[in-house]
C-alpha cells in the first residue's frame, strides 16, 4: 500500500501548466481536513496532507489516522467523503457488516487494513523492504492491539529481484511500455516446471510443495485483476481475459512476482498457525530463490511500447 508522494509525482509527471491554472475552488477538500476514505471494503478515517491537480484531476495525499505514515497514499476524489453524520453512520455501519470489534470512539478497525490499492504501486521504497508495511498500530493509551501482525509472513525477495520490481514499475509508469500477451512461460507453466524440479529433488514433498503452488496461483487469479495491475495495464488486461481465460495462463514472471510483495498482508487474512506459518515462509523464499537462478527464461528480455493509451489510463478503480 506504501505510495509515497515521490512515487506518485513519477508516475504522473505529465502534468501541465494549464493544471496549474486550475481554481482551488473546484476542490471538494483542502489540506489539513480530516475526510473519511473508502479503502477495500471499508471507510477509515484520514486527513488531507496535500492536494495537488493533475492529469485533468484532484489528487489528495492521504494520512490514515491512527495508522503508520507507511499507509499513506494518493488517492481520487471517489475514494473520500466529507466528515458528516451520514457519512459516520456508513462507515459504522460497514464495521458491523465486516464485524469489526470497535476499540476506540472513531470505530476503527483492530485488524490489518487491506490493501485496497488498484494499483497496487512497487516504488522503490517497498521494494528496499520485504517486511510488510501493516505495523501494529497502538491505542492512544499505547497498547498494541493488532496481534494478527504479530505473525505477519516476511518474505525477503532477494536482491536482483527487487531490482526486476522497480524496473517494472519504472518501464510501465514513467515509459509507457506494457508486457507483451500472452507470455511464455506464463504462470502456469512456471508452477508447474517448478514443481518437476522439486520433485526431482524429494519425491516425498512433492504434494506439500504442490499444494502451495496451487493456492499461489489462486492468489494469483484473484489477486492480479485487484491490487496487481498498474492503471495503464487495465486496458490490456481487459483485452486479454476477454475470453475469460484465468490470468495464470496469460501472465507471466513479470506480474507473478508482484503478488510477493502483497503476499504478506493478503495472508493476514487466513488462520494458519505458526509452525505453518514459518514452513510456508521457508518454501516462499526457496520458490524466489528458484525464479532469481532461472531469471533469463522466465522473465521477459525487453517490454513493448511505447503503447499505453488513453483508454488504459482509468481510475484507481
Amino acid at each position: 500500500m506504501v505510495s509515497s508522494s515521490k512515487g506518485e509525482s513519477a508516475s504522473d509527471g505529465e502534468n501541465s501548466s494549464g493544471d496549474a491554472l486550475e481554481s482551488d475552488s473546484k476542490s471538494q477538500f483542502t489540506e489539513g481536513e480530516k475526510v473519511l476514505a473508502y479503502h477495500g471494503p471499508r471507510i477509515y478515517e484520514a486527513k488531507v496532507q496535500r492536494a495537488e491537480f493533475r492529469k485533468k484531476e484532484w489528487r489528495y495525499f492521504l494520512h490514515y489516522l491512527g495508522w503508520n505514515k507507511n499507509w499513506d497514499e494518493w488517492v481520487g476524489m471517489d475514494r473520500l467523503m466529507k466528515t458528516t453524520e451520514e457519512n459516520i453512520m456508513k462507515q459504522q455501519a460497514l464495521d458491523k457488516k465486516a464485524g469489526v470489534d470497535k476499540n476506540t470512539k472513531s470505530g476503527r478497525s483492530a485488524q490489518t487494513k487491506p490493501k485496497g490499492s488498484a494499483d497496487a504501486k512497487v516504488d522503490k521504497e517497498e521494494t528496499k523492504t520485504t517486511i510488510a508495511k501493516g505495523k501494529k498500530r497502538k491505542t492512544d493509551s499505547g497498547i498494541e492491539d493488532n496481534p494478527a501482525t504479530e505473525k505477519l509472513i516476511k518474505i525477503q525477495i532477494p536482491p536482483s529481484l527487487k531490482k526486476r520490481l522497480i524496473d517494472d514499475w519504472e518501464f510501465i509508469n514513467q515509459q509507457n511500455k506494457l508486457v507483451k500477451l500472452p507470455r511464455s512461460p506464463n504462470v502456469d507453466d512456471i508452477l508447474t516446471k517448478y514443481l518437476e524440479h522439486k520433485s526431482k529433488k524429494d519425491v516425498m514433498m512433492s504434494d506439500a510443495v504442490g499444494e502451495i503452488l496451487n493456492g499461489l496461483r489462486s492468489y494469483f487469479d484473484k489477486a492480479l485483476p485487484a491490487v496487481l495491475l498498474y492503471k495503464k495495464e487495465r486496458q490490456q488486461y481487459r483485452e486479454a481475459t476477454s475470453d475469460n481465460a484465468s490470468p495464470s495462463s496469460i501472465y507471466g514472471a513479470e506480474h507473478f512476482l508482484r503478488l510477493f510483495v502483497k503476499l504478506p498482508e493478503l495472508l493476514t487474512h487466513v488462520k494458519i498457525d505458526e509452525e505453518t506459518l514459518i514452513r510456508l515462509q521457508q518454501k516462499l523464499l526457496e520458490f524466489l530463490k528458484y525464479l532469481q537462478s532461472n531469471e533469463s527464461s522466465l522473465f521477459v528480455a525487453a517490454y513493448d511500447g511505447p503503447k499505453v493509451s488513453e483508454s488504459g489510463k482509468g481510475k484507481d478503480h
